[in-house]
């Protein structure tokens, strides 16, 4: 086991970012020591790197950069925004009309109640987190880029899925908090001082990133059998969201087409969410403990008391008569004495009694794909083909077709099944009713401390204090 003594070591390591300040570009240690520490090459199942000590070693080696890769995703997977305990799925449930929150975690609660605090510190790590990814990503390209060493389809397939990763993380840090930096250099004095870019200039970094990552990645097609190492698919599948969030109809439809014809349709709702899944574009491995999602541990009700999230009654309402998406997907639990009953997703069924990895976390599947490209033809006039794409996902749950036959009618009828197909899945029901510019008359009826300025959510006050340049402070907070 290697041990780090003192500070000293870290000026000859890459990530060793000496600032104690900004929650941003706090000291970053070696990924790949992490990785020896966590396990993480389990994770994408490479080995140990070989030479974790100098840093230019850690670039000059293909052993390393991967494992580089896999802590960054091992943090995707176990903190921040993406997956884990304290990711969107359950955050951004409780935020809008999905799910009922029962727990006592103070931040949660404040989210909850929309009475969100700039001091929040679920808002703060989902900040920190992200801008360590971040971070990490950059190093990875310029670490990369600089390697005299590593074959150019090596620099290519490790810069791409950095891109990638830069990408990713900033689409979900402006959907949450509006104007914010887009960081895409590792100079920590040039970062601590940097300032909010306005939303749609960041848009305009996340798709040219996303461009470039989708040329590097083409022709590398299977990186990884199980599609958990961020590729093209991935990529494409970012910017199909990406054009439809920014209203550009026709590179969405193409985009969504790519994927659809890529991966099909798993017509089993029972293995929808199985690590094998046909329709999958981009899961995260689980490691070694947990074996399985934890979205299971949190969603799934075991007890009554001891629950901590249930599914709103206006989402069950939201489920048409005999839809299997509500057999297969909802589940329920009674307290001893039948006086309640609670509902719960369950689309991801195996918890930590599990001992194998049965599902792992998905980020990316075709449905998706189907029903941005639904409404990108509806906005387009292609009243037919918008019908084609919905009635695909609604025949696959046992529901006959759509009747709607207008772009108003249409635009409904998907925003509703995006409600019933995509719950419990990161947060796209608070993404689709901001993009859509619903939350006041949705949440505002059901929501005592709802405000218009939730829209955003506060930048963490101890970014404020350390940055200035980051004021002003979003509306409200």
């Amino acid at each position: 086991m290697i041990r780090i003594k003192n500070n000293a070591i870290l000026k000859t390591l890459p990530w060793g970012v000496l600032t104690k300040r900004s929650g941003i570009f706090k000291c970053w240690v070696l990924i790949p020591i992490l990785t020896v520490f966590l396990g993480c090459s389990e994770f994408v199942e490479v080995d140990p790197p070989k030479n974790i000590l100098i840093a230019e070693t850690v670039f000059n080696d293909e052993a390393t950069v991967k494992s580089a890769i896999a802590s960054i995703l091992y943090g995707m997977r176990e903190e921040g925004m993406v997956s884990g305990t304290f990711g969107l799925t359950t955050a951004m449930g409780i935020y809008s009309d999905e799910l009922d929150y029962y727990g006592f975690d103070a931040p949660y609660s404040q989210l909850y109640q929309h009475t969100v605090l700039a001091s929040n510190n679920a808002v703060l790590g989902w900040w920190s987190n992200a801008y360590d990814l971040i971070y990490g990503a950059n190093d990875i390209i310029k670490g990369v880029g600089n390697s005299t060493t590593l074959t150019e389809e090596e620099k290519d397939r490790f810069i791409g899925q950095a891109l990638f990763v830069r990408a990713y993380m900033h689409s979900l840090l402006t959907f949450l908090f509006g104007d914010v930096p887009y960081i895409s250099t590792t100079d920590y004095l040039e970062n601590n001082k940097v300032t909010r870019l306005p939303e749609a200039t960041v848009q305009a970094h996340i798709i040219e990133d996303l461009s470039r990552s989708v040329a590097l990645l083409e022709g590398l097609d299977n990186l990884s059998n199980e599609r958990v190492l961020p590729d093209q698919y991935a990529a494409k599948a970012l910017l199909s969201r990406m054009y439809l969030r920014d209203g550009n109809w026709e590179l969405a439809e193409a985009m969504a087409s790519e994927l659809i014809g890529s991966f099909p349709l798993e017509m089993d709702l029972g293995r929808v969410f199985l690590k094998e899944s046909t329709e999958t574009i981009w899961q995260l491995k689980p490691g070694e403990t947990p074996r399985n999602t934890q979205l299971a541990n949190e969603l799934v009700i075991q007890t009554i008391p001891g629950q901590t999230y249930a599914l709103t009654n206006s989402l069950l309402e939201a489920f048409e008569e005999g839809d299997l998406r509500k057999v297969h997907w909802v589940g329920s639990h009674s307290n001893s004495d039948n006086t309640l009953t609670l509902y719960f997703a369950n689309k991801y069924k195996a918890t930590f009694a599990e001992t194998e990895s049965l599902e792992y976390p998905i980020v990316f599947r075709s449905t998706e794909q189907y029903l941005i490209r639904s409404e990108a033809r509806a906005r387009l006039g292609n009243i037919s083909g918008a019908q084609q794409d919905l009635n695909s996902i609604r025949n696959r749950a046992g529901l006959a077709d759509i009747d709607a036959s207008t772009e108003s009618d249409l635009m409904a009828a998907i925003l509703k099944e995006r409600r019933t197909e995509l719950f419990a899945e990161s947060g796209h029901r608070w993404f689709d009713l901001k993009r859509t510019g619903n939350p006041d008359a949705v949440l505002g009826a059901i929501k005592p401390g709802w405000q218009s300025t939730d829209l955003l959510l506060p930048i963490p006050e101890s970014e404020l204090e350390i940055n200035p340049n980051l004021l002003p402070q979003n509306a409200g907070y």
